[in-house]
This record gives C-alpha cells, structure tokens and sequence, in this order.
C-alpha cells in the first residue's frame, strides 16, 4: 500500500504535499469535482495528459515553488494520452510519490440522462450511441478503477452533495478555515457593497456623531468603542445578532461557500458599522473562522460639521 499524504511528518511553517489525480466516467461529476478541489485551496488542472504528471510534481518540489496540493483530471478526453496514466502511477510509486486517485462514476440510466439533458456529445461516442460510448469508456477505466482510492458514485447524489462528500475526503484544514469571512463596515450614504452576503444596518443605535467630542474620531478609537459597546441597546442587539451568525454560519459551510461577505453599516460609515464590524470579526475569530476586517468609508466623513 502506498503513503497517504497524511501519513507524512509535515513542517508546520510548510503546507502539507498532496497530490489527487481525478479520473472517472464522462458525466460523472469531474467538472463539480475539480471545482471543489479549487474551493480547497489546490493547484487545479484538467484534462492534464498523464505524462504530465511526473513532471508537474517536480516542479512543486522546486526551493521557490509554493505550490504542494495540486489535483488534476485526466480522463478520455486525452485519448492516446489516456493510455500512459498507469505508467504515470507507476512512476510515482517507484518514486515514493504519495497521491491518491479519485474516481467518480454514475449508472448508465444516468449517465446517458445527464448527456441528453445538456446535449453534449459523449467523447467515445462520435459515431455510435451514447450508450455504447459509455460501455465502452467504462472497459478503458477499468484497471484505474481498481487502483482508486476513493470511489463515488455520484448517480444520486446532487451537486452540493458531491462537494460535501469530497470536502470531508480531502480537505486538510478544518471546515471552518475552508471558509474565509470578511467583515465590512459601510456608510449607507455611500451605498451598499454590492458584493455583500449578508447587511446588517446599525443605524437604530445612537450616533456618536452628534457628540462633540466623538465627532472627529471613529471607530477604532476607544472614546467611540465605548460609546457604542456600552449602550444597552447595543448589548442587546449584539447577543440577538451573534445568535443569527451562530446559527446560519455551519449551514454556510455545509453548502460548501469560500467565501462570505457580512457586511455592517451606519449613516456615513465612520463610527457605529466600525465598531460593530470590529466587533463582529472578534466574534467569528472565537468559532474559528479566518477573518479580514475591511472599512470602506471610515474616512471620508472625518472633520465634517
């Protein structure tokens, strides 16, 4: 039996090497696969011919070279090419290369409805029955079916299900880092971010612009913080607005999101969204999430009367 990735001792200043070749029937998912795979964090190519292979690990392995989790799809596609992928398994067997091979297929009845619904030509097909390309694409496959490490069969499986079953497979973080969150405060005199997932409007709590002495100062300064944090008002909503992101958060990560956008905003985005946005970044960084804090307009307002 062959290494697994996760078998290997992994400097902790280094991301751990990790080389998944994606194969399987046409139809069965590859595309929605290698997609996840890039969600993931990994260096993504498809249709790579097999000879390929050898040659794409040691480059990865170069002093300067950043890149350690690569997946790649070969498959049919690749025609001759195909042929050479046990020979490329092979040479990294030899070579004490650890990987693992992802194998994806479907039934016939399947497969064949997956074609007809999005009018694609199977690739063995070009002068037979799609039924017949899919007889013979799964005698190709045959002996790298018996030397996957993962076999799924995606005939009943949705798209989200898929990537749930290869983000518990493959994902080398936890689930929580494979979300990345960013916390915005915003001014709603300025708009809304138009790339925002979720908006919360702050502008119900007392302003610390009317307050001559906070006027001139934001967000991120104390005298405003404490304005804002010990208000009974804020308290409250604070304990209500946690209790929402608890809650929607995992299902977030269940659906398989990268990447969320909450975004926060008051009248002229300088006091109230700063410190909330602040203090909503500190909430998530609790459960675990990786966090980037931006403030969109936090200066634009500054000195106005």
């Amino acid at each position: 039996m062959r290494e697994s990735p996760r078998d290997e001792e992994v400097d902790p200043g280094v991301a751990e090497r990790d080389l998944v070749v994606i194969t399987g029937m046409s139809g069965a998912g590859r595309s929605e696969a290698i997609h996840t795979f890039e969600d993931l964090g990994y260096f993504c190519i498809d249709n790579l011919p097999p000879a390929f292979i050898t040659r794409l690990v040691e480059l990865s392995d170069l002093p300067e070279s950043r890149i350690r989790r690569v997946a790649v799809v070969c498959d049919v596609r690749g025609r001759s090419f195909f042929a050479e992928l046990s020979a490329a398994l092979d040479e990294l067997d030899k070579t004490g290369t650890p990987y693992r091979v992802l194998y994806l297929e479907a039934d016939d009845k399947t497969l064949i409805k997956r074609f007809m619904e999005t009018r694609r030509r199977h690739p063995l097909a070009e002068a037979g029955s799609i039924a017949e390309g899919i007889a013979t694409e799964r005698e190709i496959l045959r002996a790298i079916r018996e030397r996957a490490d993962h076999i799924v069969d995606t005939s009943n499986l949705l798209p989200q299900e898929l990537r749930a079953v290869i983000r518990k497979a493959f994902a080398s973080r936890s689930q929580h880092d494979t979300l990345n969150v960013t916390v915005s405060s915003f001014g709603f005199k300025y708009g809304i971010p138009v790339d925002a997932d979720l908006v919360m409007d702050v502008r119900f709590l007392p302003n610390p612009f009317y307050v001559t002495r906070l006027r001139s100062k934001t967000g991120l300064e104390r005298p405003v913080r404490t304005f804002v944090l010990d208000r009974p008002e804020t308290k409250a909503f604070l304990e209500k607005w946690f209790d929402l992101l608890d809650l929607l958060m995992p299902d977030y990560v269940a659906e398989g999101k990268t990447h969320l956008h909450i975004a926060l905003g008051c009248t002229g985005g300088m006091h109230r969204s700063v410190v909330l946005a602040e203090r909503t970044a500190e909430h998530m960084r609790s459960h675990g999430y990786a966090v980037n804090v931006a403030h969109r307009d936090i200066g634009k307002d500054k000195g106005a009367r």
